[in-house]
Formats: C-alpha cells, structure tokens, sequence
C-alpha cells in the first residue's frame, strides 16, 4: 500500500496495490495490520472501526459537511467502488495548527483511493458521475444526538468543488440550511 501525506498531517489517501491481468484485477482493500502500521510510522492514533456504510448516489450529489461529536465522534476510512466523487475533510479542532483548514481527493473505481479521516473533522463530497458508490468504515456508531454539519458552502473554508455549471447540484434541506463554520458547535 502506497501512503500519500496531505497538507493536513492527520489526513492520509491510501492507495492500494492492484494487480491486474486480462481477467481482471484484485487488490485487498483493507488489511488492519498495514493500516495501523501507516498510521504509528507517523504517530497518529490506531482506530477501532465498527461500523460500514454503503452510499448511492446520481451525478451531482452534495452531501456534508457532516460529523458527529463526542462521545460519539467519527474517524472514517472512505472510498468510492463504482464512480467518481471528490472528498473533502475540514479540520474543525479548535486547538489545531490546521484549524479551518480542507484536503480535498478525488476518489473513484478506477484510481481505488482511499482517505483516511479521523474525528475531529467534518466530511463531505459531490458525486461527478451517476451511479457513484460510496463506502465507510467508521470508529463509532451513528448517533442522532451527536450528528452535526457545516453548509458545505461556507465561504470561510472556502472549498474549492469541482461544480460543472450544466449539473444542477443535488442537497437535502438539512445540507443546505447547515449553520456557516463560525456558528458551528465543534471540538
């Protein structure tokens, strides 16, 4: 597995090795042993995941910023098995060096990238084809009372999405009415 650092030192994209012939490919997709090394050899916490979930969605689709918080907050390891996205995590630790700061990769089927994304950050992506899957591992189960968001929008982050101006954007009313970074309860 190749481990490629972002700006952000917590963050990591996490490119498998594929080996491929005229049958096809393979390629193991999650070994906890090389995991937890990548993560020691830089001095980052060792998770414990709990939970997978499998997302769906059409061509244009927002979803995020979304975290939860303590007790129940969220590291998330994420990739995309069918389609394309671009992935975004925000750290939102106020006592961060990288505090507001954003790393953004794009994740699909064929690059078969994964982003390493502790709690302590919110997360968020646009789907760039129909028919784009999305998987999760989490650190914690899903918790209704801690889960919180960011508009994804926020011109004080200021994430640069990939939008094509023909794609009309598709957001669930709780996305797009999320309070800005400034009014957000976080860590």
């Amino acid at each position: 597995m190749n481990v490629i650092e972002t700006k952000i030192k917590d963050l990591l994209i996490l490119e498998p090795r594929v080996f491929g012939d005229d049958r096809g490919w393979f390629m193991e997709s999650f070994n906890q042993q090389v995991f937890e090394k990548a993560l020691a050899e830089r001095g980052l916490d060792i998770p414990q995941f709990v939970q997978d979930n499998h997302s769906f969605s059409k061509k244009g689709v927002l979803r995020g910023l979304h975290y939860q918080l303590n007790p129940h907050a969220q590291g998330k390891l994420v990739r995309v098995v069918q389609g394309r996205a671009w992935d975004v995590a925000v750290d939102i630790r106020k006592d961060s060096e990288t505090f507001g700061q954003w790393v953004g990769v794009e994740l699909s089927g064929e690059n078969h990238k994964q982003f390493w994304i502790p709690a302590g950050f919110a997360h968020g992506f646009i789907t760039l084809e129909d028919n784009t899957q999305f998987l999760y591992k989490t650190t914690a189960y899903y918790s209704k009372e801690c889960e919180r968001s960011i508009v994804w929008s926020d011109p004080q982050i200021a994430i640069e999405w990939p939008i094509e101006s023909e794609v009309d954007l598709l957001l669930t009313e709780k996305d797009s009415s999320a309070p800005l970074f400034q009014n957000a309860e976080i860590f």
